[in-house]
């Protein structure tokens, strides 16, 4: 075999090696080999000493026969290699030498070179998994950390240090509160008489207990929008819940960190069982070989019951009494009047006058908790400094196997969010393992997809968020002004006063509680965005929709959190992804743009090409065009993604990351036509083929139209709705009517849609009088509702039947039950509710728990909707196992599936095909039939009409899923 400086090649074999010459060296009597593997782009520089070599004195072809015993047998029987060049190098050992001595150099190198990357990936790993479990398990104790520091500042130099708003606060309660807690759990031990809560208040050192009595209540108060006030029930029940999660992390750390440590004194031995000495060798072994899922197993053993909730409302009572005796407040120093300090506390307990629904009249008082004015002034601006302990996940999820063992590392998970459903949390616990299997892949796939922050448009938000919010959706940083008094005594004149006084004091609760949501939000932001990547555990509504479990940044959210978050994994965007990403940025756009043919779309985003570079390169201070789009912070990510690939001299194979988002057409509706096989609703609804999409909600707008035309010209002392008619006729359009149009297929009832339609009419802002706009919202809900009657009327007719169902179900005193096409069972929570009054030191709580009495009118009015969404889960779920199958990246969000700009083609013949393989099973035959199983003795409405619609035309529709 011979081997020239020239760029000869060959590659039959897989382990093909390309010879490169090696710099000149100045030892002639030794050769130098550059192995370079044409697989995995790596060098080996290898110096053999064994070897003599020796260059025939002319150039000449050198032919080599193969031999049977070599390694090379796929090669052809023979390899010409001639020297064109003076300076060549010749091997003139035999074939089978070199063979064998290449392949073996290879194999060594090559298995050195993947181990030593997969040894790297490891380390990734661990540093990524140890940071993780630190995050879960330390949030609190790093907390405390930075506050007895600042102390300690404090003490030194004698001089509080500077520090937001929020901080400042807790820095000032949390000594007092540490010392009034740590003498509680004192007084305590010694008790004779002790508190029911005594148990459980020193199960964590004081300063912890502190920093998550603070951090927990004010979270209530930033989130709530009630005025500064807090309900004692909910803050309670809400710090004791939060207590409990942490003394479960901080007793199995303890425990852990006990058993690592060696063996104690003889006299401990000898207390010791023989049960606890070999646990505790078994944990000392694992810990050793970083087995942390065992020991958690080995400890589960040694696990503490769960508390319930007259346990946790007893404590956080106590604790919140604590809180309240030693937190105070006082102005600051230039607003302070020549007399006294006015030192105040900062929360104060009383009683709270309110109706117990919107709309009634009777009135019930209830204990709060109020925060003083000066705490929450300033607090929407520093919320970013709240310790917010579930964040997104640095590794990904560990894999669901049950209800309690998936999810996070160490915080508690549950696969189903059942809030206290004694029943569902007692069926999730006795379904067998491989019938939920499905459902527990698919939130591994859900959970699998990594995210990364897209920082240009976090960039671009911190900006607008600086110059005071108040455009791309984000909320205005400053209040409005709240009219003063005025002093003339005329009652009309104060009655208006009030009127307009607490309606500015409305509106400022709503935008106090926005801006603090809006800080939450962008503090996570923050906090990831220098990360490679990050992951979103999920779980499930009980019924059957997933949800990612962290509650703040996520793709299920608001525009904003959208607009900052893309894959981590880049993909080429290819010739299809180009074209799917101008569709996406047609839709983002919206305002009736999205109803057009994709090349519709498609002709849109190239007749504004200019905006879209002008809004990517310059989005704050140019045109801001993108500012015009319905979602605007997700539009401008799909014009920062298209101009940087239409800016490159290959566009096709530009990197993208941005997820692009394939939506339902009035997703329920689907549902509905798909069950009951009506051609017409199913062609209302885009199951059919059509040039363009059809749009359901401008079809309705156009019947209310009509039918508030006919009003309108009617006599007004025959017909009390003709002048609200000529009020509204000119205001109907498709977006009056969508939410309405799109909740009507899952219950929403009169009192819903007439919000739904008066929020519309007040953004038109048409209408100032608020008993007009009242009345008009009332008529409006009842046309718009009769409408959708007459156009989906099977839609309705199976609406009815699963209703009667239920009420057939519930009159016996059962909860309606069901099983989806992925196994889920579903068990509909709805029970009525009793009082159980416990006595705290706060005062009389009554706590609210569900008795052995269902609430019939609930299970009727809710089943319809909820069958529909486990059923939209199930065809989420499939989707994304049929995604996981075919190398596809997935994320949904109910009736929003997104993937790669490439892979959008291939997704969309995905979710077809689950689609039609879903509905092509009888699923209201086997939910009558699973029925009168469960209940023989019960006699049940038969299946309602179907219609003939062939549901293969879904797979030949374009616009099914657009």
């Amino acid at each position: 075999m011979a081997s020239t400086a020239s760029s000869s090649s060959f590659s039959p074999s897989p382990h093909t090696h390309s010879w490169k010459r090696p710099p000149p060296n100045n030892n002639n009597n030794k050769l130098h080999f550059l192995f370079s593997n044409s697989n995995s782009n790596s060098l080996f520089f290898f110096k053999p000493s064994s070897l003599s070599f020796k260059p025939p004195p002319h150039p000449q072809p050198i032919k080599f026969h193969q031999l049977h015993d070599s390694v090379h047998d796929n090669l052809e029987n023979s390899i010409k290699l001639t020297h064109h060049s003076p300076q060549r190098i010749f091997i003139q050992d035999p074939p089978w030498i070199a063979s064998l001595f290449l392949k073996g150099m290879f194999n060594k190198a090559n298995k050195e070179l993947k181990l030593e990357s997969k040894d790297i990936d490891r380390r990734k790993y661990n540093l990524l998994r140890r940071r993780q479990i630190k995050a879960e398990t330390e949030a609190w104790e790093k907390m405390v950390d930075e506050y007895k520091d600042l102390e300690r500042v404090m003490r030194e130099k004698k001089l509080a240090p500077s520090l937001p708003y929020v901080k400042a606060l807790f820095l000032g309660w949390f000594e007092p509160l540490r010392e009034a807690i740590a003498k509680e759990q004192k007084a305590q031990q010694t008790k004779k008489h002790k508190a029911a809560f005594a148990p459980h208040i020193d199960l964590l050192p004081a300063d912890k207990m502190a920093l998550i009595v603070m951090h927990k209540l004010m979270g209530l108060v930033m989130m709530g929008n009630q005025d500064g006030c807090v309900q004692v029930v909910q803050a309670a029940v809400h710090i004791g819940m939060a207590i409990e999660q942490e003394v479960r992390i901080h007793t199995f750390l303890e425990k852990s960190k006990s058993l690592q440590r060696k063996k104690t004194a003889a006299a401990d031995d000898d207390e010791m069982s023989k049960e606890k000495e070999i646990l505790r060798k078994r944990v000392n072994g694992l810990l050793r070989r970083k087995r942390l899922v065992e020991v958690q197993k080995l400890l589960k053993k040694e696990d503490m019951k769960p508390w319930g909730r007259d346990t946790q409302a007893k404590l956080g009572s106590r604790l919140i009494e604590l809180l309240t005796e030693t937190a105070y407040v006082q102005p600051p120093l230039d607003q302070l009047a020549d007399g006294p300090p006015d030192v105040r506390p900062a929360f104060r307990h009383r009683l709270k006058a309110a109706a117990k629904s919107p709309g009634q009249k009777l009135v019930k008082n209830y204990g709060v908790i109020e925060c003083d004015p000066l705490v929450l002034t300033g607090l929407d601006k520093t919320a970013k400094h709240m310790l917010i302990p579930y964040v997104p996940m640095l590794v990904p999820p560990k894999k669901w196997k049950g209800y309690n063992k998936g999810g996070h590392l160490f915080l508690p998970s549950y696969v189903m969010r059942t809030h206290g459903s004694r029943k569902q949390v007692d069926t999730m616990r006795n379904i067998p393992g491989r019938q939920m299997q499905k459902v527990f892949e698919a939130l591994d796939m859900l959970g699998s997809t990594k995210w990364r922050i897209n920082k240009k448009v976090l960039n671009v938000v911190e900006s607008i968020w600086a110059r005071g919010g108040n455009i791309a959706g984000l909320v205005d940083r400053e209040d409005v002004p709240v009219p003063e008094k005025p002093p003339s005594e005329d009652l009309a004149e104060i009655q208006e006063w009030r009127w307009s006084a607490r309606k500015a004091k409305k509106l400022n609760q709503e935008r106090h509680s926005q801006r603090c949501d809006t800080e939450l939000k962008l503090s996570v932001a923050r906090r990831m965005k220098d990360e490679d990547g990050f992951y979103y555990p999920h779980n499930l509504d009980f019924r059957g929709r997933a949800y990612p479990m962290h509650p703040h940044l996520n793709h299920l959210s608001s525009d904003l959190c959208r607009g900052v978050l893309e894959f981590a994994e880049g993909r080429p965007l290819g010739k299809s992804g180009l074209r799917w990403l101008k569709i996406h940025l047609a839709n983002l756009y919206s305002g009736g743009v999205e109803k057009l043919s994709y090349d519709g779309r498609i002709a849109f985003v190239d007749n504004h090409i200019d905006d879209i570079f002008d809004s990517a390169t310059n989005p704050v201070n140019g045109n801001r065009w993108w500012l015009t789009a319905e979602d605007p912070l997700q539009c401008l990510a799909a014009c920062i993604s298209l101009s940087e690939a239409l800016n490159s001299p290959s566009p096709h194979t530009i990197i993208s990351h941005l997820p692009i988002h394939q939506d339902g057409s009035c997703n329920g509706l689907q549902h509905y036509a798909a069950l009951g096989r009506d051609t017409l609703e199913a062609a209302a609804v885009n199951l059919v083929a059509g040039e363009k999409p059809a749009d359901v909600y401008s079809e309705i707008a156009v019947r209310v139209h009509d039918i508030m035309k006919r009003d309108s010209n009617k006599d007004p002392a025959t017909c009390p709705n003709a002048l609200l008619a000529r009020a509204l006729v000119d205001q109907i359009d498709r977006k009056l009517v969508k939410q309405t149009v799109m909740t009507s297929v899952y219950g929403v009832t009169y009192v819903g849609a007439r919000e739904q339609i008066k929020r519309r009419l007040e953004e038109k802002g048409l209408i100032t009088d608020d008993r007009l706009l009242f009345t008009a919202a009332c008529y409006a809900a009842k046309v718009t509702l009769a409408a959708l009657g007459e156009i989906f009327q099977a839609a309705r007719g199976i609406m009815s039947w699963l209703g009667d169902c239920a009420k057939v179900i519930a009159s016996e005193n059962q909860p309606v039950r069901w099983t989806t096409p992925l196994g889920l069972p579903v068990v509909q929570p709805y029970c009525k509710s009793e009082r159980h009054l416990i006595r705290t030191s706060l005062q009389v709580l009554a706590l609210q728990r569900e008795s052995n009495l269902v609430d019939v009118r609930k299970q009727r009015t809710a089943f319809p909707p909820n069958f529909v969404h486990s059923l939209d889960g199930s065809h989420m779920m499939m989707t994304a196992l049929a995604c996981r199958d075919a190398g596809i990246r997935f994320a949904g969000v109910h009736d929003s599936f997104w993937t790669h700009a490439c892979d959008v083609d291939r997704m969309n013949q995905i979710l077809r095909e689950n689609f039609v393989e879903l509905y092509s099973k009888p699923i209201l035959e086997n939910l009558l039939k699973s029925f009168q199983a469960a209940y023989p003795e019960l006699t049940f409405p038969p299946l309602p009409e179907r219609g003939d619609f062939d549901l293969q035309e879904v797979l030949k529709s374009p616009y099914f899923f657009n």
